[in-house]
């Protein structure tokens, strides 16, 4: 049983984390840039928001989610902001030769910067609340599948961002010094948009 929990959150969390948005752009170009270990840095930094929201949803945590949910105008603030912040940083970038080797520091400061973005989009913890309640998990909560099924959507989103990065990093090679310019320039414009997009769609009505 809990195998099969374990499968069914992978297949979920591999699914959520799939769709290429901000986090994957961020992923492709700090990779094409710096290397496939900060890129699947930073996806990893994702997959554990998505594992830190899938456990409140599995958990039945409702008053965590119905706190993020009040907070949903901030949250969207701070991460539209940092979004933009990214963009801009990501457009000026001058390409380098090829990819710095990265300490434990850099490693550390991608992760950590795709955990903040993520968690800044509590609108996840909803759906993994809606996939969750399909399974019979959330009101009435069985621990042990419970957590099966967190550590499975862990996995299943993990795998993504190393299939993302690995793939990303054979393809490095074939980057110029101009192509990465390119790269660094529509990346930014990506990013600036997701930011900017995000600012626009906040609530002015939840404060």
């Amino acid at each position: 049983m809990g195998a099969e929990l374990a499968l069914k959150g992978a297949v979920l969390g591999f699914s959520i984390a799939a769709p290429v948005g901000p986090i994957g752009i961020l992923c492709i170009r700090r990779t094409l840039a710096h290397g496939r270990r900060i890129g699947l840095a930073s996806g990893l930094g994702a997959a554990s928001a998505d594992a830190a929201y899938g456990a409140v949803a599995a958990y039945g945590l409702t008053f965590i989610s119905s706190f993020l949910g009040r907070q949903q105008f901030w949250l969207g603030l701070v991460g539209g902001t940092f979004l933009c912040w990214l963009g801009v940083r990501s457009f000026l970038a001058k390409p380098a030769e090829g990819a710095a080797p990265a300490g434990r520091a850099g490693w550390l400061a991608a992760y950590l910067s795709t955990l903040f973005l993520t968690l800044t989009n509590p609108a996840t913890i909803f759906s993994f609340m809606a996939l969750f309640a399909g399974f019979g998990l959330g009101k009435t909560p069985d621990y042990l599948g419970a957590s099966a099924m967190v550590a499975g959507v862990f996995l299943g989103s993990a795998l993504w961002w190393l299939i993302l990065s690995g793939a990303v990093g054979w393809a490095h090679a074939r980057f110029t010094v101009g192509w990465m310019r390119w790269v660094n320039r529509g990346s930014g414009i990506l990013l600036l948009s997701f930011g900017v997009f995000a600012l626009l769609r906040l609530d002015r009505h939840a404060l």
